[in-house]
């Protein structure tokens, strides 16, 4: 048996985990997503995915990992054992894709759980960072580190530049008019948020309406939600279409319901979750139609495609430089010059403003009047060096490359009978490079902690996305999602440890031609 965990799980929760598979029938119709797996959906209402911690603990410090339908008589060294075996159900590889720079990542170059090539599958929850954004932050703060601006001395000169030069940089990797319309922010939740208190809260009144979606991150509701509450506007919320993706015609009947009254639209640019790539351009000109103004997202768009924020004809652009091969702690806005200059400041202090008196202030010019207090300096010195990374690579070339290995990923993935991907057919519409996944009877906590022992990292869990996992009646999924680093060997390398995992599991995998 799988030695017993130091600390116990409820039999509540354990109970909670069904053991078969529920037959559709006692599924409510209400809770069934149309278009998807009710085995599956009913399989996963209520389990606890909140374990996750606790098991990646127990693999952590060498405890075994006793999910709920684990085959019995096997110890933590045989689990292990039997996946370097590699028995079990297989897939013969179709094709071999290289990874457009898997070099410059050191950090790839290791093993975990002593012996396992690190296979990182997890960049839609951040990045990897290459050596020449290691090399830039090191550069500035060895040589350059100093306050910006104002700065009378070499060190804060040459700080100030490289800071600014960052900042040009993002503004022509998305074409935005003017260096004035890219604001720095902490990360895309920050610039999100300015936009929902700097312009939202002074311009939404009663019975205003914001647009948003079902499929939005977290991030791009509760801002919103707390705007709603605050002016008294109402929240009204595009759906799916029938290939799981942003319904234009949804926000088209929303639009006509709610006519003279829609104030914004808000959606994101690539869904982290389903892997569709929305049409912005479209539901911003049916925006402005309508007199609203657009909030795009586009933390899983930027790093992975062309992005050109004109030709979009978005109002508000946020960006996620973490995300992009940057830095934690450094986001952007990008916003129209005009708007920026009608809004009051996000935030009060040093650096945002002109002169201040005792009883009143005046504020800077763009962008510096929404950059409150000392920036992320060096953050944004390794923002330009990532910029700089990813024009080297060549932002087409990034596309045309995610493009082939995301299908390669999605083929593969989708050759098994019990796995749900979500998100449109590469075939129906453009994805992501990344799947969103349930595997039947399977719980994805128990599926990542188990790949991981095969040192393939997967995120599980509701990826910020609550009330879309709702829509499909399922409280977690799992996610692998790719980047200019992963080759097909690590999409191998992923499928053959799902293989094992779900064995070890207690399922098997059967491929849709009905062999194993």
């Amino acid at each position: 048996m799988y030695p017993r965990l130091p600390w116990s799980v409820s039999e509540t929760a354990r109970s909670r985990r069904p053991r078969h598979i529920v037959k559709a029938a006692s599924v409510p119709a209400s809770r069934r997503a149309s278009g998807s797996d009710t085995r599956l959906n009913a399989g996963m209402r209520g389990a606890p995915w909140r374990s996750l911690r606790a098991r990646a603990r127990c693999a952590s410090t060498g405890f075994g990992v006793r999910p709920q339908h684990a085959r019995m008589g096997m110890s933590l060294g045989e689990v292990q054992a039997e996946k370097m075996a590699g028995t079990g159900p297989q897939q013969t590889p179709a094709q071999h894709i290289p990874a457009l720079d898997s070099d410059s990542f050191p950090i790839l170059n290791q093993k975990v759980h002593d012996d396992r090539r690190l296979v990182y599958l997890d960049s839609a929850a951040t990045s990897q960072k290459p050596i020449v954004v290691l090399d830039a932050l090191r550069s500035y703060y060895t040589s350059d580190n100093s306050n910006v601006h104002r700065g009378a001395h070499s060190l804060s000169a040459r700080a100030t530049a490289r800071f600014e030069s960052a900042r040009d940089k993002v503004q022509h990797l998305l074409h935005a008019p003017s260096r004035e319309e890219i604001i720095y922010t902490r990360n895309a939740t920050e610039a999100i948020n300015l936009v929902a208190y700097a312009w939202a809260g002074s311009n939404l009144q009663p019975g205003d309406v914001i647009v948003s979606s079902v499929m939005e991150h977290h991030s791009n509701l509760v801002p919103w939600q707390i705007v709603a509450k605050n002016t008294g506007a109402r929240l009204r919320h595009v759906g799916l279409n029938e290939h799981e993706m942003y319904d234009l015609d949804s926000l088209k009947q929303i639009l006509s319901e709610e006519a003279g009254k829609v104030k914004l639209v808000t959606c994101n640019h690539v869904s982290n979750m389903l892997g569709c790539v929305n049409p912005v351009r479209e539901i911003a000109a049916l925006a402005a139609e309508a007199g609203a103004k657009v909030m795009v997202d586009g933390c899983q768009s930027v790093p992975h495609m062309p992005v050109d924020v004109a030709a979009l004809g978005c109002d508000f652009y946020a960006v996620s430089g973490h995300k992009m091969c940057a830095p934690t702690g450094i986001g952007i806005l990008y916003a129209r010059k005009e708007l920026l200059e009608s809004m009051n400041p996000f935030m009060g202090g040093g650096e945002m403003i002109d002169e201040v008196h005792l009883d009143h202030s005046t504020w800077a010019m763009l962008p510096h009047k929404f950059e409150a207090g000392t920036p992320s300096i060096g953050e944004a010195v390794g923002l330009g060096a990532a910029v700089d990374y990813l024009n080297q690579l060549g932002i087409d070339e990034v596309h045309a490359f995610e493009q082939r290995i995301g299908r390669y990923l999605y083929d593969r993935l989708s050759a098994f009978k019990q796995v749900k991907i979500y998100g449109p057919h590469p075939d129906v519409a453009e994805r992501a490079s990344l799947c969103s996944f349930n595997v039947e009877g399977v719980h994805p906590s128990d599926l990542a902690t188990m790949m991981d022992l095969d040192g393939v990292a997967v995120r599980s869990g509701h990826h910020c996305t609550q009330p879309l996992h709702r829509h499909f009646s399922i409280d977690a999924s799992a996610r692998a999602s790719l980047y200019v680093y992963n080759s097909s060997r690590d999409v191998d390398a992923f499928i053959e440890s799902l293989v094992h995992s779900v064995e070890l599991l207690g399922e098997r995998l059967t491929s849709v031609n009905g062999t194993n």
